[in-house]
């Protein structure tokens, strides 16, 4: 087994979530509606949100957006402790001038996407380009989570990469984010970089990571169930959780069925009561009125919306 590797860096954890963006009636983000969104879910527990990843429609909003998603979260009071900005794009440029944002705005961390349009990239240029974000940010604030998402970004963050940059930049690479929805990968991840915040990405794999020393989650259900992932989170280690973890799955084998994204957004419209959330900016689409409805009985039927309270589901 290898030598935990060395950090100075203070690891986050917890429960984040990978927060929606609304659009307002003219396609534009409406950053309002966010920020209101996000304090919704930071009071019902969540430890802090990923803003612009993949939940987030990051990959659709221009730089401008993104940068001015940010500012207007903090304009609206929103720690940026709480905020680990999703900084990857396709431009290696861009992808330096987001997280240099993130990091001057004093962001708990950026999260940050292998160059994703090229296939079957090496791992010398996978990790050539993340050490080029560091070297361009060049900013010792900088603390760097990896987003492993192969079956979206078709490039994968391997462990001889991770390796490098954890000898080359122990005080910048703090964590990663395991999306890959593997277990097995999530607990070689745990056992060979022990020093290392790895969040899953997979809602149910939480619980098993804990126990192997995982540091948290950062998902996309915490928009609409807060109170249930942060539940989760603090039982996992306890028999106690076992009754939420299958609600979760209940959720997951509902919307399996459904493009994910709408089907977020038209749930996050019936739980809120605002029918703007179920605006997503093309090439997605929302669900239609048939689809919709379905969902939504699915979602009646899986038994998740069971407990209301009068701050929300959950």
């Amino acid at each position: 087994m290898d030598a935990p590797l060395a950090s100075s860096l203070r690891p986050l954890h917890g429960v984040w979530c990978a927060v929606l963006t609304p659009f307002d009636d003219a396609g534009l983000p409406d950053f309002a509606r966010l920020a209101q969104h996000v304090r919704r879910i930071l009071a019902a527990g969540i430890d802090g949100i990923a803003l612009f990843g993949t939940t987030g429609e990051g990959q659709s909003l221009s730089l401008k957006e993104r940068r001015a998603g940010l500012d207007a979260l903090l304009a609206a009071g929103i720690s940026p402790r709480r905020i680990m900005a999703a900084t990857g794009c396709a431009s290696l440029p861009e992808t330096i001038k987001l997280t240099r944002h993130a990091v001057q705005s004093n962001c708990a961390g950026a999260l940050v996407l292998p160059p994703f349009f090229f296939k079957a990239v090496s791992d010398e240029g996978v990790f050539a380009s993340y050490a080029r974000v560091i070297d361009g940010v060049r900013d010792p604030r900088l603390q760097l989570f990896l987003y492993h998402i192969p079956q979206v970004s078709g490039v994968a963050i391997s462990p001889t990469v991770i390796e490098r940059l954890a000898i080359g930049y122990p005080d910048v690479l703090a964590g990663v984010k395991d999306s890959e929805c593997n277990l097995d990968h999530t607990r070689r991840l745990l056992s060979r970089f022990r020093e290392l915040a790895i969040f899953v990405g997979y809602e149910p794999h939480l619980p098993a990571a804990l126990t192997a020393g995982g540091a948290g989650t950062i998902c996309g259900i915490a928009n609409l169930f807060p109170r249930l992932l942060r539940r989760l989170y603090d039982n996992a280690l306890t028999a106690s959780h076992q009754d939420d973890l299958k609600r979760i799955e209940s959720f997951i084998a509902a919307l399996e069925r459904y493009p994910l994204f709408a089907a977020f957004k038209a749930l996050q419209a019936e739980l809120s009561g605002d029918e703007g959330w179920v605006a997503l900016r093309p090439p997605l689409v929302a669900l239609d009125s048939t689809a919709r409805h379905a969902w939504l009985a699915a979602v009646a039927a899986s038994g998740v919306v069971a407990e209301r309270d009068a701050a929300g589901p959950y």
